[in-house]
């Protein structure tokens, strides 16, 4: 897939537009990058490095990867676009009870524009409240220079900008570049963290706290789920549709066969952040506000204390499972895919249109959900156990999420260079 990859930029260069676009792309993840460094005022940096290390095996792990280190030396992009996700999210659930927000995702592009706008709300106002957070946190841990008012209002002030910037720059990146610009750097900032995890692999090697034949299986077994997702990414159910032949005058139209493709892995990583959000929400009112009765449930989902590793996985498995049932569903809708079937004059053959069409559509999209559900919840528990078998830990810093993302991302921008160039009638990297 790299190899591929980089045969299709290289002949995507040799066109000006693409290569405008391409280095438009590269230029704004460099600005993304350089703002990843640069600390926000009023933080004392030592007494910082000492609380995330203190704290890396708990979800600030987890955020500190997607923002590609930025929260361990919380600088301006410490919450990355973390809070343009979950307004995202948000939104697309408001489909399903909001009437005006489904006329809206049912409008074409002036609905599309109407959710962005509430998006960008949401996500400074999601941004206000998390930033807000960080900021207490960081006072009751001793963090900042001068814990007045001004001082942490300037810092809610600087995360939420930054995490705004952020916000356009990846609309930009998707209107002017390559590929989704969130997406984009969401997986720029995970790619970050390799170098560092693969350094600490080479330190525990050095001190003898891991032995080689267990580095080389992690490798291995690492490799092998690499490979597991992409096969998964790609794979896909076909159902054959019939279209029916119409006569307009001299000319015949339709008649054709075609099929319908439903992805394996129909909810992307959607599931996974989902669970993730929901362990972690007691863990943050504990850590952040204090929640005195939410400290047991905050050390029983917290598998670093208190809860068996064992019981932790299997809750997030039960979770990620739950929530690919529940979201795949709202993204790919069996109703509304057989209505456009019939619309266009399609049918599926043995199955009457209209709603025989949605259930059969219900039927198989139940079926292809079990092994999706099944293959997520492998993915984001499976490196765990890698990690813990093999006294690595932490230092495997590429996860099950994070290869999910990572994989995702450069397959939807190896089909969109592809798609550039298939426009301009050359011949492609994808066979």
């Amino acid at each position: 897939m790299a190899t591929q990859f980089a045969s299709g930029v290289g002949r995507a260069v040799e066109f000006s537009d693409l290569r405008r676009r391409l280095l438009y792309t590269l230029g704004m993840l460099v600005v993304f990058r350089v703002g990843a460094h640069i600390p926000t005022p009023g933080v004392n940096v030592a007494a910082l490095h000492q609380l995330f290390s203190a704290n890396n095996d708990t979800f600030f792990g987890l955020l500190n990867l997607f923002a590609g280190g930025a929260l361990a030396v919380f600088a301006v992009f410490a919450m990355s676009v973390i809070p343009y996700v979950n307004a995202s999210i948000i939104m697309q659930l408001l489909t399903l009870v909001i009437p005006q927000v489904e006329e809206w995702s049912k409008e074409g592009q002036e609905g599309q524009k109407k959710i962005n706008q509430w998006t960008r709300y949401g996500t400074v106002a999601l941004g206000l409240v998390q930033a807000t957070a960080l900021a207490f946190f960081l006072r009751d841990n001793g963090v900042l220079l001068t814990a007045n008012l001004w001082n942490m209002g300037l810092i809610v002030l600087v995360l939420t900008a930054g995490t705004t910037f952020l916000m356009w720059i990846g609309e930009q990146m998707t209107e002017y570049g390559i590929g989704n610009g969130i997406s984009l750097l969401i997986t720029v900032g995970i790619l970050s963290a390799l170098p560092t995890g693969l350094r600490k692999i080479v330190s525990l090697l050095a001190a003898g706290s891991v032995s080689w034949f267990n580095a080389i299986i992690y490798l291995v077994l690492t490799a092998a789920l690499l490979a597991a997702i992409v096969y998964f990414t790609l794979a896909y159910r076909r159902i054959t549709v019939q279209y029916a032949r119409r006569v307009v005058g001299r000319r015949v139209y339709g008649g054709q066969s075609s099929y319908l493709p439903i992805k394996v892995n129909q909810a992307g990583v959607i599931p996974v952040i989902f669970a993730v959000s929901l362990l972690i929400v007691p863990i943050t009112l504990v850590s952040f506000f204090h929640v005195g009765w939410l400290s047991p449930v905050a050390n029983f989902l917290n598998s670093g204390r208190g809860l068996s590793e064992l019981v932790y996985n299997l809750v997030f498995a039960a979770l990620i499972i739950a929530f690919t049932f529940f979201y795949t569903p709202i993204i790919w809708n069996p109703v509304d895919v057989a209505d456009n079937i019939k619309k266009a004059g399609g049918f599926i053959p043995g199955i009457r249109p209209g709603r025989p069409t949605a259930e059969y559509l219900s039927r198989v999209l139940l079926r292809v959900t079990v092994l999706g559900a099944i293959f997520l919840a492998a993915v984001a528990v499976l490196p765990v156990i890698f990690t813990s078998a093999s006294g690595i830990g932490r230092a495997g810093e590429f996860g099950g999420t994070a290869l999910l993302i990572v994989v995702a991302v450069a397959i939807d921008t190896m089909q969109q260079i592809e798609g550039h160039l298939l426009m301009r009638r050359y011949q492609g990297f994808i066979r």
